[in-house]
């Protein structure tokens, strides 16, 4: 994954003035040696140089970890803590914060001993609040070194998706498809969460590819294809364009990103790009979101934006389906009743042409593009990648900015079943718990499009706050509830 940030969480340990400043040295050492025990050293960096007691100390601190190279910031209250200082920490540092507190160790040492950070993570709250600054607090921020060091892990991934946000740029291609007003993005939010828009006309996208005709990479591009591919390789004739075509769109990326560090793009793929490019560009969105660059189909950007915040938070290929059929009742009876826990109203059909991954497929075969050609002839619908999605947990999931521009989001933990679907395209059966609820009550109530983002992993706690951090009000992060907790829609007599 190179089209993401490698985060580095500077560690500040502060202390109030009336407290021993060993209580903080010795907490923060503790803390940085059990941090690097269980996990990457290179997610952290203890900053030395002082206690932060005073203004005078944040300054000094932030220096230090801006020189440091550090994306993220911990603020570690060793004590009860300077709650002015401490939260002037978050609101100067370029980058998100997150605040956690150190517990009491032992009976044996309550009087010189004692830090209090317990009540001064509440001060140190009310001052974030008082200031208008955004910080990630744990669930419960208050604990040993060992509790704390896995505190700090839980950040990273949702440091990592906030840190790639505020370098993003979405490259888009084309308007939308006629008929497809549901994936409308309202561009304002993107711009309030910080990320760049470019967007293009498809007429440019395919003026770049002619030019690549005859890159002489092709045949290298080719030869990848064919070994990712093996005996899927089923339309082995077209894989040169498919080839041209996946140059084209990193050339692209590397000429159009400018300032931004991190892209993703979201695509144009019909009504016209078949018969002008003379293939479905599936397969290549999906090596691309494999390479860490999400791409969506149908111009979906904000479930590009989705992707990519996936990427971020599982630092794993995600991928993007349609909310697409319901499981048929034999199916249902023969092959998930009885040996799996979910109800009928539980399952649904996940489905797009063919961009997901191959390495998130039970096995693949590139083919053509069956619903284009029922209208199309056969050979421009060629290079769509069908197959079986991988079985096991995922996290269902999308960000939207509504028609009136305000941010919406929903999670979901659910799994993609062992069963055979029978069926065509990138398509897997998926069961959600509750999900028949959550289907009417969050999707078709929230006003949500068809597409929706897969991880391949359960990381709701993480993307949730992510979520949070980003602006999405709590009453707008739909869940799917379990049984008993009504939705705000939900009859209570139904």
């Amino acid at each position: 994954m190179n089209n993401l940030p490698k985060v580095k969480i500077g560690i500040v340990a502060v202390s109030r003035d009336c407290f021993p400043e060993s209580l903080s040295v010795n907490r923060r050492k503790a803390l940085v040696e059990a941090y690097k025990a269980k996990y990457d050293a290179e997610d952290i960096y203890e900053c030395p140089i002082c206690i932060v007691e005073s203004e005078i100390h944040m300054v000094q601190a932030l220096e230090d970890i801006k020189n440091a190279g550090c994306n993220a910031l911990c603020v570690y209250l060793g004590n009860f803590g300077p709650e002015i200082a401490e939260t002037l920490l978050a609101k100067h540092f370029d980058g998100p914060a997150m605040f956690i507190a150190a517990s009491e160790e032992t009976q044996n040492d309550l009087v010189g001993g004692r830090g209090d950070a317990y009540c001064g993570m509440l001060n140190a709250s009310y001052n974030l609040k008082l200031r208008n600054i955004k910080a990630y607090i744990p669930e419960y921020p208050v604990g040993t070194a060992a509790e704390c060091a896995d505190m700090i892990n839980e950040f990273v991934p949702i440091a990592r998706a906030i840190v790639g946000l505020k370098d993003l740029k979405i490259i888009s291609f084309g308007p939308r498809p006629l008929n497809f007003l549901a994936c409308n993005a309202p561009i304002k939010q993107l711009y309030n969460l910080g990320v760049e828009i470019e967007e293009n006309s498809e007429l440019d996208l395919f003026e770049a590819f002619n030019k690549h005709a005859g890159d002489e990479r092709i045949p290298a591009k080719v030869k990848e294809m064919e070994e990712e591919l093996g005996a899927g390789n089923q339309k082995p004739e077209i894989l040169s364009k498919l080839a041209q075509y996946e140059l084209t769109l990193l050339d692209w990326v590397e000429a159009h990103k400018g300032y931004r560090k991190y892209v993703a793009i979201a695509g144009k793929c019909w009504p016209a790009f078949q018969t002008q490019f003379g293939f479905v560009p599936c397969y290549v969105n999906s090596r691309l979101t494999g390479m860490g660059i999400p791409v969506s189909c149908e111009v979906d950007i904000y479930g590009c934006l989705s992707e990519f915040i996936g990427t971020a938070v599982s630092n794993d290929i995600v991928t993007l389906l349609d909310i697409n059929n319901t499981v048929p009742d034999d199916m249902y009876e023969e092959s998930i009743k009885g040996k799996f826990d979910y109800t009928h109203q539980d399952t649904f059909m996940g489905f797009h042409c063919g961009n997901t991954n191959s390495k998130k497929l039970a096995f693949c075969s590139m083919k053509n593009q069956m619903i284009m050609a029922r209208s199309l002839p056969v050979e421009v619908t060629n290079g769509t990648l069908e197959g079986d999605i991988v079985p096991g947990e995922i996290t269902f999931y999308r960000l939207q900015s509504t028609a009136d521009c305000k941010l919406r989001a929903y999670i979901a933990h659910g799994e993609v079943l062992p069963v055979a679907t029978r069926s065509f395209g990138g398509i897997g059966v998926f069961a959600i718990p509750e999900m028949g609820r959550f289907y009417r009550h969050v999707l078709i109530e929230g006003n949500y499009p068809h597409h929706g983002a897969v991880m391949f992993g359960h990381y709701g706690k993480a993307l949730y706050e992510v979520f949070k951090y980003i602006g999405v009000e709590l009453d707008e992060i739909g869940f799917n509830q379990p049984k008993g907790m009504l939705y705000k829609s939900e009859n209570p007599f139904a």
